[in-house]
């Protein structure tokens, strides 16, 4: 009698040896996955064999934390829930933080369960596991319960560490494309002051974030012609300072070949439809000045419109088409020509200088910029730049939701 007990001892102690050493390997095959970046997917089948084939579990729902929200990345057995239904077992689990039993659960889709698994870090719940037509008992259960929240937080971490790794290389591949942007734009930059005979010209360019959509450039043509554009490109970073890069050396080729800004304007917005694929458009102005003639010629596609000044009164030049990028025809296209007096004073601008977080109406509007730009339109350009942020900050006290630009072009 002796002998026979002895003997059934040893072989519950060999019985439950096995069975740690069959729990062992389990999570040092799911660590050598993990080790080798294994899927997600993967990661989650060999989940999913070892409670099947191992432990024998008929059913089973792992809910992982995202966003306040938990969502079913395993089921299988039973008759499956929707996502609404299993998202909301977990308020009648919030306050339970160890495995638990769940058969008589006053509520009847976790009456359907035998165990609660909940996964924590440092108070804060991550994951949990639901378990159903799993027959284990006695000295086995504490042991299995404990070794499924451990397998289960094996696979939570590395899931964890997934997300980390990814969310760690967008952000630096986000700050290097910063990076690049910032150097594009500042390419896209050419001047701060210039003067010359006959043309005074001050700019001011104040990025919202690192990088911008905004674009300016003044250069001369010829002996007696030069050409000043600003544009604002839409979206931000590298894709759009390189979109912004391109516009910048094709408005510059076809001002080298071309006469017409009519036929300017049409082909850039070919090459910005041909580049963007219709995703992405630039609002611009673009101005010749004939020092000889005196005339001016200019076209507004679809930006703010620039100020000119003289004698005391100014008006905005609005003559145009539409914005460039958005039709792969534009559906009009109109060309200003004005005779200009000496001392003429244009004031452009991009949309970031009447945009801002707090606007006021009643201190800033596009009535209350032409009444500033009466009153400051003889000042030289420089000073008229400042002034003009100047008043911006005494006037709104909310900060601008984009880049400004400013390009003040007087024309002696």
């Amino acid at each position: 009698m002796q002998h026979t007990q002895d003997s059934s001892g040893e072989d519950e102690l060999i019985r439950l040896l096995l069975k740690r050493q069959s729990e062992l390997n389990a999570l040092l095959e799911i660590t050598r996955a993990i080790n080798k970046n294994a899927s997600t997917p993967d990661l989650i089948k060999m989940l999913e064999v070892i409670l099947q084939n191992y432990l024998q579990i008929g059913k089973f729902r792992f809910l992982i934390a995202k966003d306040k929200v938990y969502s079913c990345i395993s089921k299988y057995g039973g008759a499956l829930e929707s996502a609404t239904v299993l998202n909301g077992t977990w308020a009648h689990l919030s306050k339970i933080k160890s495995p638990s039993v769940l058969t008589g659960h006053n509520n009847p889709v976790l009456n359907g369960y035998d165990y609660f698994i909940p996964i924590y870090h440092k108070n804060k719940a991550l994951a949990y596991a639901l378990i159903g037509e799993f027959h284990t008992s006695g000295e086995m259960l504490n042991n299995d319960l404990t070794f499924i929240q451990t397998l289960i937080n094996v696979i939570v971490v590395a899931l964890e560490n997934k997300k980390l790794f990814r969310e760690r290389l967008q952000a630096e591949r986000f700050q290097r494309e910063m990076e690049l942007a910032v150097e594009v734009q500042n390419m896209l930059i050419p001047l701060r002051v210039y003067k010359e005979v006959g043309v005074e010209v001050g700019a001011k360019y104040l990025p919202h974030q690192n990088i911008g959509g905004d674009y300016y450039d003044f250069f001369r043509l010829n002996e007696d012609e030069f050409l000043w554009c600003i544009a604002d490109v839409s979206g931000k970073g590298i894709s759009a300072a390189l979109l912004m890069a391109n516009f910048q050396a094709s408005l510059q080729g076809l001002a080298a070949i071309e006469d017409d800004l009519t036929t300017i304007v049409e082909r850039l917005n070919k090459l910005v439809i041909h580049n963007t694929k219709g995703e992405r458009f630039i609002t611009l102005f673009l101005a010749r000045f004939n020092q000889k003639t005196r005339k001016l010629n200019y076209i507004n596609a679809g930006h703010n419109p620039t100020i000119l000044y003289c004698d005391g009164e100014a008006f905005p030049l609005k003559l145009g088409t539409t914005m460039i990028g958005a039709f792969d025809e534009l559906p009009f296209l109109n060309e200003g020509e004005i005779d200009i007096d000496p001392n003429t004073l244009f004031f452009n601008y991009t949309d970031g200088l009447m945009d801002h977080e707090l606007q006021n109406y009643k201190n800033w509007s596009e009535e209350k910029l032409l009444e500033f730009v009466i009153n400051n339109g003889d000042m030289t350009p420089d000073n008229f730049n400042e002034a003009m942020m100047n008043h911006i900050n005494t006037v709104i006290k909310g900060k601008p939701i984009d880049d400004i630009t400013l390009l003040t072009v007087r024309i002696s």
